[in-house]
């Protein structure tokens, strides 16, 4: 590119968005200047260019406030261009001076931001910009926002919300149904509530009178399928296939639907229904080839998932961090110790893929189950990170599996010190003193047992209540 530009060229330039290098948008940015070319339009392009470039939000920050007056085209164009806790903060400024007049644009902008990372003061601005929606008309005018609206809420993990903004809603379409079905189906409960209250969620839609734009698509049933995953109920995962097959395509054919089938049928016990959907399927992404391996481990298949490593290969697929969670399971239930190890050493040196606490976590599994429990304690105590409350417990429970109290105690003292902040953590601790008495009781030693349960007693921990699910279908069960 020349060091200077025709007039008229850096407006061309300016729309073949991906092909420009830092160099040529800095002569751009330059021309624009020289050329008195202030149109909000041409520097709303600018931003995005920088902002493609750099993750540095100073540059896309000093653009808009070149012009003296903010220009709500060029302030939505940076807080969609920045990075998200940038966007969040530039909003939050703008927003108490109440310099601009926000459209539907922005709240969509800022929503999504404030959905992709959930936190109390994201949940507290999300809280205010409803209200400021409703105040301002946006809510019954534009589908897109009160639809954002049940996103941001479902990610922030207040369900009953999403529904309550749902069920306001004077109009909705396939992607607002969606937006509350993933709601439901990725909010795991522990008691698969939400999974439940999704797939009737769907059939209400099916029951919905309209024209095409509120009919499921491949989105909402690759959620559908996550939730009978959870759920364990194949009936429903099977009458899911059938709509697919006979309403929208072929499963083959899609990469998302058949990956979905895979880990449905896997997890409800189905593996030979698994195994023959993904050999079918024509195309297999990373999640595809997980899912599989996924399900071999669930089922003790631990060296036909190694297979499925090298077969990775050859279709040009490389394993990530959640492909060698699985196959590192798969070697754990299949008691592969030296195959487990092999792989953990591959991870990184074949691979490239650095190990985390729970690649750490899943060979401490493995050796303990194996009865290697000095090796899993020196293991734990070489890991370069610091090992967290699950690492131990699966320590502690081999320890109670292969009777050697010594080791279990001195695992339990470390649990013990992990401190509580939550009710689920709380929850934990509760099951780490019942684990270490557990241990004692299986080597006869009662005083500790009964010196174990004071200490719960004193601190006000008790033990969980167990729950069973039944499951009963019915003719109309969708």
């Amino acid at each position: 590119m020349p060091t200077t530009l025709p007039r008229l060229k850096c407006i061309s330039l300016l729309n073949s968005f991906p092909k420009q290098t830092p160099t040529n948008i800095k002569q751009i940015h330059a021309q624009l200047i020289i050329n008195n070319l202030n149109s909000p339009k041409f520097f709303a392009k600018l931003i995005n260019l920088y902002s493609s470039t750099s993750s540095n939000p100073k540059i896309p920050n000093s653009i808009f406030h070149y012009f003296h007056t903010p220009h709500l085209l060029l302030f939505n164009t940076l807080i969609k261009c920045t990075p998200l806790n940038n966007s969040i903060q530039i909003f939050q400024t703008h927003f108490s001076k109440q310099l601009i007049h926000f459209d539907h644009h922005t709240f969509n902008f800022i929503l999504g931001a404030c959905a992709r990372s959930p936190s109390y003061p994201t949940l507290k601005l999300g809280t205010q910009l409803h209200s400021l929606i409703i105040k301002q008309g946006f809510f019954c005018s534009n589908v897109l926002v009160p639809t954002t609206l049940i996103h941001f809420y479902a990610n922030n993990r207040d369900i009953r919300y999403a529904r309550k903004v749902f069920d306001e809603m004077p109009e909705r379409n396939v992607v607002t149904w969606n937006a509350m079905i993933t709601g439901y189906c990725w909010l795991k409960d522990g008691n698969g509530k939400n999974a439940v209250n999704g797939l009737c969620l769907f059939k209400e839609m099916l029951l919905m009178v309209g024209g095409s734009e509120v009919r499921p698509n491949d989105t909402t049933l690759v959620c559908l399928l996550s939730a009978a995953s959870q759920l364990g109920m194949m009936e429903i995962g099977v009458c899911l296939h059938g709509f697919a097959v006979k309403m929208l395509c072929k499963v083959e054919d899609d990469v998302f639907i058949g990956t979905g089938l895979v880990d449905m049928y896997s997890k409800c016990g189905c593996l030979e229904s698994a195994l023959y959907v993904f050999w079918r399927m024509k195309f297999r992404n990373v999640l595809t080839w997980t899912a599989m391996t996924t399900g071999l481990a669930i089922h003790g298949r631990g060296e036909a998932a190694l297979e499925i490593l090298y077969k990775m290969e050859s279709d040009g697929v490389r394993p990530n961090e959640t492909t060698f969670t699985s196959l590192l399971s798969a070697c754990c239930h299949a008691g592969l110790v030296e195959e487990g190890l092999q792989l953990f050493r591959d991870m990184e040196q074949k691979f490239g893929v650095v190990p985390r606490i729970q690649h750490y976590g899943c060979v401490v599994d493995l050796l303990g189950k194996n009865g290697n429990l000095n090796e899993a304690y020196d293991f734990i105590l070489a890991m370069p990170i610091s090992p967290d409350a699950v690492i131990w417990r699966s320590l502690l429970s081999a320890c109670k599996i292969h009777g050697d109290v010594v080791m279990g105690e001195k695992v339990g003292r470390f649990l013990l010190q992990f401190k509580e902040h939550s009710y689920a953590e709380l929850a934990h601790k509760s099951e780490d003193y019942v684990a270490l008495s557990n241990v004692y009781a299986s080597a006869e030693r009662w005083n500790d047992v009964e010196t174990v349960r004071k200490k719960m007693k004193a601190k006000g921990i008790f033990n969980q209540s167990g729950l069973s699910s039944v499951q009963t279908l019915s003719n109309d069960t969708l």
